[in-house]
């Protein structure tokens, strides 16, 4: 299996991230999640490691608002020109916004900290000095895959830090910054008719965003009930899609202490759903964070869990990019991730 990755994810790295009330908690989504994986993976013999190819800007500004990737390459020099202490030592600084935007009646200001409001949804998406190229390499690193998916039929592996699953259109969330999984999908229907499915612990509501009203890419989230998880405003049973998109986004929000039982029921419904749509081409985000035991969620999936996980979706007999989203029980991390890898054919 191909594996595309890149060092340049640790030039992101926040040095805390407000949570539940905790101020300046050190940050969730750190370099340590790549290196447990690639431990993992190195000595796996199936495993090929590659670089990944650069896209451009093309294929995001067709899933994402320009004045919102606009605002990401240019907010941290516009918040250094505008603050003092922070430009006199970036280092220990990170970029969060002040106020959040009612997006009702919402418009960007003409100040950093005003676009921040607007452009970003919670105080996770923290934004550092190589944020941006992060973001974009992380992207780059979802396309090679589909392309590799595309080129040789076969399952390819993204291994993508930042991950995207919680960007929407024109905001940033959750970790994520741009939508690697819809940025691939999307790129993808060019080649052939084309599935999402996400599953990650967390509701997958920047692709939801973004594909809700269209028809041509199935989209299928497995996750834990917004009503008591993050991000708490989408992911519940009864959002199947609008206008030509209705019918073709599915929601499966799953109760805490869900275990492998329930949660392979839910995934052999997902399943059947994805037959029935008969994509060419599936896009696969993975989060690891349904794993028993880790720190932002509530499941209690096991290492046998994924492996079943995994030859479950391989049965779908599609090439699949599969790109990393969340999972931040480190310890774990590697060995959960190689374990569903290698249940691919």
């Amino acid at each position: 299996m191909k594996i595309f990755y890149s060092e340049e994810h640790r030039n992101h790295y926040p040095l805390f991230e407000v949570f539940d009330g905790g101020i300046r908690v050190p940050y969730y989504e750190n370099p340590d999640r790549m290196d447990r994986i690639l431990a993992a993976l190195k000595v796996a013999p199936w495993a090929e490691f590659a670089e990944p190819e650069d896209f451009g800007l093309d294929p995001i500004l067709a899933v994402h608002d320009a004045g919102y990737i606009k605002f990401l390459a240019s907010c941290w020099d516009d918040w250094l020109d505008s603050d003092p202490e922070a430009a006199a030592s970036p280092e220990t600084h990170t970029f969060l916004p002040a106020t959040f935007a009612l997006r009702r009646k919402a418009r960007p200001t003409s100040t950093v900290r005003g676009r921040g409001g607007y452009y970003m949804m919670d105080l996770s998406a923290c934004i550092v000095a190589g944020t941006y190229k992060a973001a974009l390499t992380s992207t780059n690193i979802a396309l090679s895959a589909a392309n590799s998916s595309f080129i040789f039929q076969n399952s390819s592996f993204a291994l993508c830090r930042p991950p995207g699953h919680h960007a929407g259109k024109d905001y940033a969330g959750g970790y994520c910054f741009i939508n690697n999984a819809s940025v691939a999908a999307n790129w993808l229907t060019q080649k052939g008719k084309t599935a999402i499915l996400d599953i990650d612990y967390h509701a997958g509501n920047g692709t939801q965003d973004i594909f809700y009203e269209r028809d041509d890419v199935l989209t299928i989230s497995i996750h834990g009930d917004p009503d008591f998880e993050y991000p708490h405003y989408a992911g519940f049973a009864d959002e199947t899609g609008a206008g030509a998109g209705l019918g073709f986004h599915r929601n499966f929000p799953l109760p805490k202490g869900t275990d492998d039982v329930g949660y392979l029921a839910a995934l052999d419904e997902a399943l059947n759903l994805i037959r029935s749509f008969a994509p060419e081409y599936l896009v696969l985000s993975f989060g690891a964070d349904t794993f028993d035991g880790d720190p932002l969620g509530t499941f209690r999936v096991t290492r046998a869990g994924f492996a079943e996980i995994g030859k479950r979706i391989s049965s779908l007999n599609l090439p699949v990019a599969i790109l990393m989203e969340g999972g931040y029980a480190n310890e774990a991390l590697g060995e959960n991730t190689k374990t569903l890898l290698e249940n691919f054919k």
